[in-house]
Formats: structure tokens, sequence, C-alpha cells
């Protein structure tokens, strides 16, 4: 530029010493007849110092702002954490660049974008993956199918996911041993496997996620006679970014083999399982409705006598709906006892109060006065369909959710009954919409002598949701498992007989002493944004309050894939110092550095909660 400058100063000044004009010199006549030449032209006036200053200060100008809109342009893209480029800080709203790609969890509660996401489709493939990503320290956070509340695989610096390495490996009929890719659905191996009769001992509520997921955070089904998931592991192989891949069982290293068994994707990448099955059988699933009061007689029997039993507390009633699955009887085969009530008829109630919401809040609404063409008949939506709906409405009303449970505490009296199916089929759960999702697990006696500190958790919550005026949906869901040997797993425990009780939407913990999950769910049914910060804000009051008032006191600790960071610095030193008391985190941190010293498979919810020491 500074050239192009120079060349047109140089022609600018020899156009005012060299006319250029096509007509001959004009000559004067005197009044004598006589011709004069006219006298030469006056000298240019010499150029102005103060015109080429202020014209190459224009020039400098333009070159400035052109080098400020490049860099602005530059650091305003989300590159990678670990990236030799800056992250966005001048436009935060920049466009997003073409190869971004956005990853969210299940519960739409959770989201990243990232370039950096890896699906490699060998085992070749991820060893090479991983070796490059720990020799250039890029980071590649191991994610499954996405399904944890909390988005504990996501990570904006890199990703890894095996939902191309999705392959049964081998099958052992006689030891009932199956041996598969990590990145294979629960869902997608039950069905590769039941032509062999065998099945997976328990499930979680979903189907989707994928095995090396559902180990890794310590899920869970329900029976108090049966741990939890990762306990069906008998064997791994771990590509690890120090070691390699490392084959590990409970013979050849068994103490990291328990700890990598639920090890929150930060030890290694599981490439693959051995898991050990059961004969494939057929369920009976009881429903029935009861009361707190009626459960505290029967909870120990309940508990001892069904190989599957939950308790679903529905908030602001008295009702408990009971769910039992054992299998079908031998001599007596499967139930003939027929429904009391059709379908339609244990809708009508909350149909009945969803027409009668609609027009209450239409006439509220000024802009919703007309029915909506586009909404479905009602009479074509499923209960859960027609409870998101009815919450929609008017979700932090905690008499309008009071209404809505009452409404289903109908549903479920009217919907009592059997049901018979492969364990597969049976062994699931409609969990409705996208969902706030806390989930606790605590100790809980043995299954010989329950502790009942169980119920008594769930009379205080009510109490707690009662007295707070809390929007509580329906249901709390509360179930059991045996222990696991994994240190890391929130139902650990040494005692071969103790049971856990997890609490789903509220609290989650588990061990072998009788733990049940308990937890507390705060439905999104709507895509408001304000709407869903209202409800989220009001999900965390509603769980700050429960774990100040119980979880101390019963000790329960929450699910790994439900647990959410604090953003206070107390509260989360709060929390580090707590997982402390419960989890092996030394021994964790110590593997991780042994394992993956730079990192790569962590992210920001990992080194959060297990902050390693610089000086260790």
């Amino acid at each position: 530029m500074l050239r192009s400058l120079l060349l047109r100063r140089s022609s600018n000044a020899r156009s005012l010493r060299t006319p250029t004009s096509p007509f001959p010199p004009l000559r004067t006549l005197c009044t004598s007849g006589q011709t004069l030449t006219p006298p030469p032209p006056p000298p240019p006036p010499p150029i102005s110092s103060s015109a080429s200053e202020k014209e190459f200060r224009k020039y400098a100008g333009y070159a400035a702002l052109a080098l400020f809109s490049g860099a602005a342009t530059y650091f305003s893209f989300p590159f990678p954490e670990n990236a030799k480029h800056k992250k966005a800080q001048i436009f935060r709203y920049a466009p997003l660049p073409e190869d971004l790609h956005t990853v969210s969890n299940w519960s739409g509660t959770h989201e990243v974008q990232t370039r950096n996401f890896n699906q490699p489709e060998t085992l070749a493939d991820l060893e090479a993956l991983v070796k490059e990503a720990h020799e250039k320290k890029n980071r590649i956070r191991p994610v499954g199918s996405g399904l944890s509340p909390n988005g504990i695989g996501l990570s904006r610096s890199g990703m890894v996911n095996l939902a191309l390495m999705d392959k049964v490996l081998e099958v052992d009929k006689e030891k009932k041993r199956v041996r598969v890719q990590a990145g294979i659905r629960v869902q997608q191996l039950v069905d590769a496997i039941q032509e062999y009769g065998l099945t997976l001992q328990n499930f979680a509520s979903i189907r989707e996620q994928q095995i090396g997921g559902i180990i890794q955070v310590g899920a869970h089904g329900t029976g108090a006679r049966l741990p939890p998931i990762d306990e069906q592991v008998i064997g791994m192989k771990l590509v690890t970014p120090a070691k390699g891949t490392i084959q590990l069982s409970k013979d050849k290293d068994p103490e990291l083999f328990h700890l990598a068994r639920c090890g929150l994707g930060g030890l290694g990448v599981v490439a693959e399982v051995i898991l050990q099955c059961v004969e494939r059988q057929e369920l009976v699933e009881h429903t029935y409705v009861s009361t707190l009061e009626e459960i505290k007689k029967n909870h120990k029997k309940l508990l001892s006598t069904n190989k599957h039993v939950k308790y679903l507390y529905i908030p602001y009633t008295d009702t408990v709906v009971v769910v039992t699955c054992n299998p079908v009887s031998k001599w007596s085969g499967a139930p003939k006892d027929k429904p009391k009530y059709t379908t339609d008829e244990a809708l009508k109630h909350v149909r009945d109060l969803y027409r009668e919401s609609i027009v209450k809040y239409r006439v509220q609404d000024s802009s919703k006065k007309t029915p909506d063409s586009r909404e479905p008949d009602i009479n074509e939506l499923s209960f859960t369909e027609l409870r998101d709906k009815l919450i929609a409405l008017d979700p932090l009303n905690d008499v309008h959710v009071g209404k809505v449970n009452q409404a289903e505490a109908e549903f479920w009296k009217k919907s009592e009954g059997y049901r018979v199916g492969w364990s597969d089929e049976i062994l699931g759960f409609d969990c409705g919409g996208q969902q706030w999702v806390s989930e606790t697990c605590f100790p809980a006696g043995t299954l010989a002598k329950p502790s009942m500190k169980d119920l008594e958790y769930i009379e205080q919550l009510k109490e707690l949701i009662e007295k707070e005026a809390i929007p509580a949906p329906s249901p709390i869901e509360q179930r059991w498992t045996g222990r696991s040997k994994s240190p890391m797993s929130p139902a650990f425990s040494t005692a071969e007989d103790d049971i856990f009780s997890w609490i789903l939407a509220i609290d989650q913990s588990c061990s072998s002493i009788d733990f049940f999950p308990v937890g507390i769910i705060m439905y999104l049914p709507t895509a408001d944004p304000r709407q869903r910060k209202d409800i989220t804000d009001e999900f965390f009051h509603y769980r700050h309050l429960t774990q100040a008032k119980l979880w101390d006191q019963y000790s329960a600790y929450e699910h790994w894939a439900k647990i959410e960071i604090p953003k206070d610095k107390e509260e989360l030193e709060a929390l580090q110092e707590r997982l402390r008391k419960r989890f092996p985190v030394d021994a964790y941190n110590k593997a991780r550095r042994e394992l993956d010293p730079n990192r790569i498979l962590s992210n920001n919810m990992v080194e959060k909660l297990f902050p390693v020491s610089k000086t260790a």
C-alpha cells in the first residue's frame, strides 16, 4: 500500500510539471499588429506537505481498520480450548463455522459445539486417535449416547464417540457371557443375544445407552437383590493415553479393574466389555396403588420377595404406585386377571383436567383465546404426553401442578393390573419429555434387616415439598439395588448383603447396604427460553433445599450422571470435600495421572469434581 501511495504521488508531481493539453500554445496579437509570445507559465506551486501527510494518515487508517476487523473475526470463532487459537472474546454472537458439531444431551439441558468430534470404526482407529491426542495434548472426552442429564460426557475441546464400534464379538452360551464393543446400545445388544436365550441381568429405564457409557457412570436398574449394572462387567479392554490398550479383569489387576468399571471416562476409553448375562425369561409386572402407611407395614416383604420393585410417589397426594416384577410361575403361569378399566377410562380425569385448564388459560391469555388448529387431538395422546402439556400451561404454579398430580393419581388407580412380557420389554419406564433430574443414593440397611431410612427420607421430602409450596411434578421414583464392588459407585460397599436406595429426581445414592434411588424431576415441557430458565431456577432451588435438609442426614450422594457443578466457589469446595469423604478421590486421581497424565480424557466437570494437586 505504501508503494502504491508513493507511485501516486510521483504521478501527480509529473502532471503538474508537464502540461498535457493537446492544443498548441496560444499566441496573443497586440494592437500594433506584432505577434507576441506569451510569457512562460508560472512555476507550479510546491506540493503541500500537510496534504500528503493527510493522505498518508487516511490510508494508514484503512490499513489499521482492516487489521482490526481481521483480528476481531479471527478471535470471535469458538476454537477448541487446547488449540493454538484463542477463545472467543470480542464478538460473543459471531456466526459459527460450518464445520462445528453441536452435541447436546437427551434432556436438552446441556449443549456444546466442537470441531473435534471423532467416531473411530475399529480398535486400531481408536488406538491411533488416543495416541495422537496424547502426543499433541488434544482433549477427546469419551461420550456415549448423551443420556446423562448433566452432560458428563460433553466437552467443547473435543470428544470421541464409539457409535460405529457396536458389534457383538463373541457369545459363550454355556457360561452366559458376551464380549461386545463398547459402542453397542443396550437394546441393540439385547436384541442380538436373545437368539441365544440370554439377556442382561438388569436394566435402567431407557435402552438407548451405549454399554461403555452406562457402566462408566454407575447406572442401575431396580431390585434389592440385584447390583448396579457395572457389576455385570467381568472383563474390559481399556485404551489409555499413557499405557496403550490394557486388559482388565478381577484376576488381572483387580484394583484397577474395579476402579475403572465406574471410571467416569477419566481413566481410558472403554473399547470392549465382557458381560455376565442371565437366561432370558418372561416377567409378570404387577402395578397397584397403595399409601405410605401401608407401604411401611409391607416394606421388608416387598423388598425381599420381589425380584424387581419400585415405588412412585405422587406429591400433594397420599398415593404411592407400587410396581413389582417377577418371573412367570412355572406352576400357575401368568395371571388371568383382566383390567377393570379401559385406557380411555383411566385417562378420563387427565383429559378432563386438560380441557378445563386449556379453557381457563386461554381466557387469561388474550393471545390464545381461540384453539390452535395445530394442536393434536388429546384422545390420541399418551398419559405422559398429556401430563407434559398440562404442566406446560403453568409449570411453576404449585396449585396447578398439585391438580395435575391428583389427576395422575386417579389415572394410576384405574391402571392397576398385570402385564406379561420379556424382561427387556417390562423393565422400562416412560420418563416423559425433557427434564431436569437429580438422583441420590444412600444405604438402607440390609436385605434381612432394612433400616427403614428410605421411607423416612420420603416422608421428610414430601413434607418439605408441601411446606415450601414447591411445584413438584410426579413421580418421585424410588428404587433399590444391592451393593457394587466398584469404589467409585455410589452403591459401593464391602458388605455383601447391603442394599441401597436410589431416589430419582431429588437424590440418588447406592451401596451394598440397601440403597434406594430417590430423585427430583422437573419437566421442561416448553420451548420458551424464559420459561425454561424459570423452571431451571425452581429446580435448583428444590434441589438445594433437599441437599440442605436431607443429604447429610442420610449419607446421600448424587448419581454421577445427574450431579451438577455449583457456580459458587464455596459451594464447589464443599462438594469436593464431601466427595472425598465417600469416594477414593486420591486413588482415582493417582490412576488418572498414571494412565492419562495430560488429562486428554477429562472435561470441565471431571476437573472440578476431582481437582488434581499441582504438587502431586
